[in-house]
């Protein structure tokens, strides 16, 4: 990135979005792009949150670098007077609320106030470099998910307002994956929404994009529905600037109709960003504080006034997108599936219904595509009240917890993980308490009950004798142990079905329809069963 002499005098080189030299802050001005390549100076802590305050610097890693640059600078002018820095940090934290960056970056420096001046600026300008690496990690991952989940060779995006370096130090996020996306010779165009009434999409990101050569349109942002429900798109790919501990995620406003759009067409809307984006902190994304802007920003253009004079506008900067509507959050250090969660409740409702899934009983799970992970009911949850927020992402072959942290996983997580490494081509396992299931495990005498040639039998599949075995477990208060016994008793020949002593039955499948399909037939098998031998099993 080549720097221009500005009104404010010669300027550096700048290889980054912003950068610090001599102690100075650097940083394109985003408001003067496509027109104009402008750098701006800054040297004040007012002057950083007028930056940011005015989107002269936008993007949430790219307001969080400025933030922890400010508290540098604060630092330096207020030596030794804690609470001046301190109230400082307050301000600077205070010119986005939405943006969840910009806070974890100031607190992250601060963190540093006691070691001195020189401390906190090494940790804003590791901080930087933090960034780009962090940056191309995501991307490639992000990369990795969407060819893993689009059919096409080559795809066709959209984006929505700007992720790429000038929202951050470098490379970018959403915007980064489809740089990678283009390396890889994956992509075959960009649609670009306008991103008004501030129009970050067809200023920064075309201009980025241009740049790099990559083939794209500009597309009205009325009209980005349609184009998804066009067939122009393979799938959507935006940035965020809050993420909640349940993946609802927050950004640029108009991000929420494009994520119901490709719901409705049945295609991935990914969001890609940095664990930094992400907020424990909150659960449900209706507690995100929503920034609204000026009404001049709607009423005018450029300057120039478009509406009545006086008119009152709408102006949320940000709308929250529900986790059932996001494909895939990607980070840095990891992908998670959220709305593939929403076949489970529904599922668990079903049985639940028949009344095999009691009170908090019972546990179903899916592995999620082109992942190692697994989504898994939480433990004590109602299965005829469960939610898409009842749910825990896991290792799918250690059953430990990788996501969803204030959630724990059922208890029998350590059975669906034996069997998720034991069949690596199985999907879903549903693990229920079926009356006549039940009651065949708990007479059994011995170690597997062979099932007559029944017809209902081809529901687990063709079996060379007609018949077939399901095994037979002993319960463990510790269920670790049942899941020992799966690993020493189970192999690539196995019926997809195991029933255990007064604990139900556990069937599997390579989706979650054919598991429930599956404990459908084997609660038939063992009525009959239990009919035609007598009651002894």
């Amino acid at each position: 990135m080549t720097a221009r002499i500005t009104e404010t005098g010669e300027v550096p080189a700048l290889e980054r979005s912003l950068d610090w030299v001599d102690g100075v802050i650097y940083a394109v001005d985003q408001r003067a792009l496509p027109g104009e390549f402008r750098i701006v100076r800054m040297t004040t802590v007012d002057e950083v949150i007028a930056a940011i305050e005015t989107l002269t610097v936008r993007g949430a890693p790219a307001i969080g670098a400025a933030g922890a640059l400010a508290v540098a600078l604060s630092v330096r002018a207020h030596r030794g007077d804690a609470a001046a820095v301190t109230a400082d940090a307050e301000r600077i934290v205070a010119a986005r609320p939405t943006a969840v960056n910009l806070a974890w970056a100031v607190r992250r420096v601060c963190a540093y106030l006691a070691q001195g001046p020189d401390a906190v600026l090494d940790a804003a300008l590791a901080l930087l470099t933090e960034d780009e690496q962090v940056n191309r990690t995501m991307a490639a991952r992000a990369a990795d998910a969407v060819s893993t989940m689009a059919g096409r060779h080559r795809l066709r995006v959209l984006t929505h307002c700007n992720t790429g370096r000038l929202a951050t130090v470098a490379w970018g996020t959403a915007l980064g994956a489809i740089r990678e996306l283009a390396q890889r010779g994956r992509l075959e165009s960009v649609l670009v929404g306008e991103t008004r009434p501030l129009l970050q999409g067809a200023r920064l990101t075309a201009w980025e994009l241009a740049e790099a050569d990559i083939p794209l349109r500009i597309c009205v942002d009325s009209a980005s529905s349609a184009a998804i429900a066009g067939g122009l798109v393979d799938c959507v790919l935006v940035g965020a600037d809050r993420i909640t501990a349940h993946f609802d995620v927050a950004n640029k406003i108009g991000t929420y109709p494009l994520a119901l759009a490709a719901a409705r067409a049945g295609i991935p809307f990914v969001v890609v960003a940095p664990e930094s984006t992400m907020d424990a902190t909150i659960i449900d994304g209706a507690a995100i504080t929503i920034e609204e802007r000026a009404a001049g920003e709607v009423t005018s253009v450029a300057g120039h006034p478009v509406a009545p004079e006086g008119s009152a506008a709408y102006n949320p900067a940000f709308d929250v997108t529900p986790r059932d509507l996001v494909t895939a959050v990607v980070t840095e250090r990891r992908t998670v599936w959220p709305a593939l969660g929403y076949g489970l409740p529904d599922m668990a409702a079903q049985l639940h219904r028949r009344g095999w899934l009691d009170g908090t009983a019972g546990n179903l799970s899916v592995r999620v595509p082109g992942t190692g992970d697994a989504l898994i009911t939480a433990s004590g949850r109602s299965k005829g009240a469960l939610t898409a927020r009842d749910l825990v992402l896991v290792d799918a072959e250690t059953g430990a917890a990788v996501g969803y942290p204030d959630q724990r996983p059922s208890a029998e997580v350590s059975i669906h993980a034996a069997l998720y490494q034991i069949f690596p081509d199985c999907g879903a396992v549903v693990h229920a308490h079926p009356p006549h299931a039940t009651l065949v495990a708990t007479l059994a005498q011995r170690p597997a009950v062979q099932f007559d040639d029944f017809e209902i039998v081809k529901g687990f599949g063709p079996r060379r004798n007609g018949g077939f075995e399901v095994p037979v477990l002993p319960n463990h208060d510790d269920v670790r142990r049942i899941a020992a016994e799966l690993r020493a008793r189970l192999d690539h020949h196995s019926a997809p079905a195991v029933l255990i002593d007064r604990h139900g039955a556990t069937v599997w499948g390579s989706d979650l329809e054919t598991a429930r399909n599956r404990m459908e037939c084997l609660e038939m098998l063992c009525g009959l069963h239990l009919r035609t031998r007598g009651g002894q099993p």
